[in-house]
């Protein structure tokens, strides 16, 4: 039997080596492709490979009348409707470990950058200003960090806030209190997060409990002056009352890199405020992240395929 796999995404060219030199597997690769070609072409297509940029919705997995197994070269699989797949018995997997080096190198930029006007000073600078008196940050030394969800990539910046001498505490309900404890790290309710954090980093799924969890509400028990970094996803913040927050002086910053929207609108209240650093969504953006992902997604779905052996699934409704 010969399986195809249909790639409608730029992915790194290992990945496709990978799968044309599986035995019993045809690879259709054509870079990104448009919506609609897509549509036309998932029916043909026993597995795919897809990123950010594609939107497996119910209209395209009801075309899939073939599809096995959809593997996301990355983390995050909010762009694939998991309950209608896992009706029509498609397994969808992901990378959860590719990127969390390139995510968390990221965050902790950000959270310099925050700290430190790197990126007011630069552009002060460029448009000929000296503004060393108006830029005056903080240390991070001594400082306490909060990250919301200590999976993979809370874990690798807690290591690297405490190489800065950063205390770290985090909140996490899955995880075991030993694995914080083997990291030097406190597990301890949110709102406590909430209330002892210098710096808040969100590294959490959107789900019906997290979406907008950093409002109004939650701003009003942190301390004053704390900065917010998100490289996580964008929902889990509530724009509007975070930028209230920082015009007011009760946050003093921000650092962003996913958006409820992306990319986000022009009127968006936390592109272009003061004291905000925005960046489109780099988190995962390096040569070496891209390059595991992909590799690590075609040997999913070679092995799914070649195999059947399934790792990583996302929706273990499929194994029922």
């Amino acid at each position: 039997m010969t399986f195809h796999v249909l790639v409608p995404d730029n992915v790194n060219q290992k990945a496709i080596d990978i799968l044309k030199n599986a035995d019993g597997i045809t690879v259709t690769a054509p870079g990104k492709m448009e919506r609609s070609d897509l549509l036309d072409a998932i029916g043909d297509a026993d597995a795919i490979i897809i990123r950010s940029g594609v939107t497996a919705d119910a209209e395209l997995l009801e075309k899939a009348t073939k599809l096995k197994a959809i593997a996301r070269a990355g983390v995050g699989v909010d762009n694939v409707d998991l309950d209608v797949a896992a009706q029509k018995g498609i397994f969808v997997m992901n990378t959860p470990g590719g990127n969390t080096i390139s995510t968390a190198e990221h965050t902790f930029g950000l959270m310099i950058a925050l700290s430190r006007y790197i990126l007011q000073g630069h552009q002060s600078l460029v448009e000929g200003r000296w503004d060393r008196k108006k830029y005056v940050g903080v240390e991070l030394k001594g400082k306490i960090l909060g990250i919301i969800g200590l999976g993979r990539i809370g874990q690798a910046i807690a290591t690297r806030a405490q190489a800065f001498d950063m205390t770290v505490i985090a909140y996490d309900p899955y995880l075991p209190p030993e694995v914080a404890e083997s990291i030097n790290v406190e597990l301890m309710p949110l709102d406590d997060v909430y209330a002892q954090a210098d710096y808040i980093s969100l590294h959490a799924m959107v789900t019906d409990e997290t979406r907008n969890m950093i409002n109004q509400e939650s701003i009003a028990k942190m301390k004053d002056g704390v900065r917010i970094i998100n490289a996580a996803r964008g929902a889990l913040i509530h724009s509007a009352d975070l930028a209230e927050a920082i015009k007011s002086g009760k946050v003093a910053g921000a650092a962003l890199d996913v958006y409820e929207v992306e990319p986000p609108p022009a009127d968006h209240p936390l592109v272009g405020l003061e004291n905000v650093i925005d960046t489109p969504h780099l988190a995962a953006s390096t040569t070496d992240a891209q390059i595991t992902v992909a590799i690590e997604a075609a040997e999913l779905i070679v092995d799914f395929l070649i195999h059947n052996k399934a790792a990583n699934v996302c929706n273990p409704v499929v194994l029922e």
